[in-house]
């Protein structure tokens, strides 16, 4: 049965690295929100605001590549309980195994570290620095299935935690 993951989390929290491994290590697909987010941002296209775009878009993909058989590992912030409900209102429509991951980074020293060495994947508008990731408006996931601090080793132990709580819900 498909599985879908949903990592939440500041940027420079780790969803990025760990989506790519467990991408790499499952053959899931990896949704990116900022990807969608930035192709929204183009010249060609008139936008004030994409909060909603930028997530109400994405939410439509995971449905379509379950019905096919293929799992999916979505990667935002997530930052307020109306998108994080959405989220996992959309994942349960569905049906399969639906894992909600919180992302934190307690380590703040590390924390600012990998926001200010990170280098931008996503052309314009670029990342976020240290003060933005500080200022932004983020209310932490309540209801996450797993909750992960990714200060120590981020890929290994995301990667590895992720794994053993899809096979423990599996099998319980």
């Amino acid at each position: 049965m498909p599985w879908r993951v949903c990592l939440s989390g500041l940027p420079g929290g780790g969803k990025s690295m760990i989506a790519r491994a467990l991408a790499a290590e499952t053959g899931a697909l990896w949704l990116r929100v900022d990807r969608v987010e930035q192709a929204k941002r183009e010249p060609h296209m008139k936008t004030e605001d994409l909060a909603d775009g930028g997530y109400a878009a994405p939410r439509a993909v995971p449905p379509a590549v379950l019905e096919q058989g293929s799992d999916v590992i979505a990667d935002r912030v997530n930052p307020i309980p109306l998108t994080q409900e959405a989220w996992r209102a959309a994942m349960l429509e569905e049906g399969g195994r639906h894992l909600d991951v919180a992302l934190t980074c307690s380590n703040t020293k590390e924390h600012r570290r990998r926001v200010e060495t990170c280098k931008a994947e996503v052309p314009k508008p670029g990342l976020p620095d240290w003060q933005a990731v500080l200022t932004r408006t983020y209310e932490p996931l309540t209801a996450a299935d797993l909750s992960l601090d990714a200060a120590a080793r981020p890929v290994e132990a995301g990667s590895v935690g992720i794994r053993t709580a899809l096979q423990e819900y599996a099998h319980g």
